[in-house]
């Protein structure tokens, strides 16, 4: 008897005992084809020798120095290296464990810059319906996933929220892209008026939305309108790329192909390639300098903060994403997966949306492709479909709640970045044979 507290007790789990590339390897010696990075995790595939071999360096070095007491070489290096990316000099980056840390660490910090300005009653966070920020209970509050929050639903924070942008779904038959985008900013608007503007500290909102739509960007033109909406009524706008960021879309920050800059974002997952627990909430410099230069400090803090063997993994990650030319393949081979999954689900009667950027890419079923009508959730598709992939040898990501938290199911594809053509072959054919057996009605 296993004495592990698993995520689903009932469930019987293959022991995995060795990763490879785009493979994982169970007890038995079957074979894994990782199709969607864990959760959009495995950037650089598994067994990558320059981060294991710079992990083992810092260890030798100093593991581990409490950043209440010390800086380290790996923690300043990355925190450069990311705020060049951001395209910003003075940004600052706080390194911590995971995308709810960083997530929690950014609504703190809107807290506590409008606080340093003195506009102490700006203390709400908007966010959206069917969005996913991390499962603390401040950012399940921001969380708009209702399967996820509903046991905790008593203890959580009543912050506001909007409709997402989610065209499949909610465009109107007359609507075009950029009205549709316009509608949805509105949207923003109107509840910022609602709840007043001396009120609101920030609105966050995933760059693209990941594990509650499956890969779900905005019409175009809407983060824009977004941006200018903040800027008017001044609001900090926080962008949650814990899942889309750190290349998965095609460039590093998913933001850059939106045209726009937030005054903060996270990231997470793919930032440290899953190879140590790592992420990174990086704000504009003025936020920074406002709250030092009233405050002294951020009253905030994790005892893994800026993790010394963390950074150094971080950094060789992002190394390896440079020196292998990895975006253009993310980009490459993106397109290459959505226009196999295209041919091989185009005609299928239950495949209602294929969507996504990069190698961020999800397929929504349904019922009916005319009514898109979702499946019934007592059929437990993504359940089925999860343990029937496995069967073939295929790891990929599905999720249910689609439409509304409760009706809808899709999958979300992330794999690593060093996908060959080869291996979208094998992931298209093991999900077909997948999809294959499923019941959608």
């Amino acid at each position: 008897m296993s004495q592990v507290f698993y995520r689903a007790p009932r469930h019987t789990y293959p022991m995995a005992v060795r990763a490879e590339g785009v493979y994982l390897y169970d007890k038995g010696g079957k074979q894994y084809l990782d199709g969607s990075g864990g959760a959009a995790v495995s950037c650089l595939g598994h067994g990558n020798r320059h981060v294991i071999e710079a992990i083992k360096s810092q260890l030798d070095q100093v593991a581990f120095a409490h950043t209440t007491f010390f800086t380290n070489e790996p923690q300043e290096e990355l925190s450069a290296r990311l705020s060049r990316r951001f395209g910003e000099e003075n940004a600052r980056v706080y390194f911590l464990s995971g995308g709810s840390e960083a997530n929690e660490t950014a609504v703190k910090l809107a807290r506590s810059y409008w606080r340093a300005t003195g506009r102490t009653d700006k203390h709400l966070i908007i966010s959206r319906h069917q969005s996913y920020h991390g499962n603390t209970l401040a950012t399940l509050s921001l969380s708009g996933n209702p399967g996820r929050r509903k046991n905790y639903a008593p203890m959580l924070i009543d912050w506001p929220k909007i409709a997402p942008c989610h065209a499949y779904r909610d465009q109107a038959p007359e609507e075009t892209a950029e009205e549709y985008a316009a509608r949805c900013a509105r949207a923003l608007e109107t509840e910022i008026m609602r709840q007043g503007p001396e009120n609101v500290a920030a609105f966050i909102a995933e760059t693209v939305v990941g594990a509650t739509l499956g890969c779900v960007a905005a019409a175009p033109g809407y983060l824009k309108r977004i941006r200018a909406i903040c800027d008017k009524y001044q609001i900090l706008l926080i962008l949650d790329e814990v899942m889309a960021g750190s290349g998965r879309t095609g460039s590093y920050f998913a933001f850059e192909q939106e045209d726009v800059r937030p005054d903060i974002v996270t990231l997470a997952k793919g930032i440290g390639g899953g190879y140590l627990p790592l992420a990174a909430t990086l704000c504009r410099g003025f936020i920074h300098d406002r709250i030092i230069e009233s405050h002294g400090a951020f009253e905030h803090g994790h005892t893994y903060v800026g993790h010394a063997t963390a950074c150094a993994a971080g950094l060789a990650v992002m190394t390896v994403l440079d020196r292998e030319k990895l975006l253009p393949n993310v980009r490459t081979m993106g397109e290459k997966l959505k226009n196999r999954l295209q041919d091989a689900f185009r005609d299928h009667p239950h495949v209602g949306d294929i969507r996504g950027r990069g190698l961020f890419i999800g397929l929504e079923f349904v019922a009916d492709r005319d009514s898109k009508a979702p499946p019934d959730p007592a059929l437990h598709l993504p359940q089925k479909i999860k343990q029937a992939a496995m069967d073939h040898g295929l790891i990929c990501y599905p999720g249910g709640g689609t439409v509304d938290g409760v009706r809808g199911a899709h999958v979300l594809l992330a794999p690593p970045f060093i996908y060959q053509d080869r291996h979208i072959d094998e992931l298209v054919d093991k999900l077909s044979r997948t999809i294959k057996e499923q019941k959608f009605t």
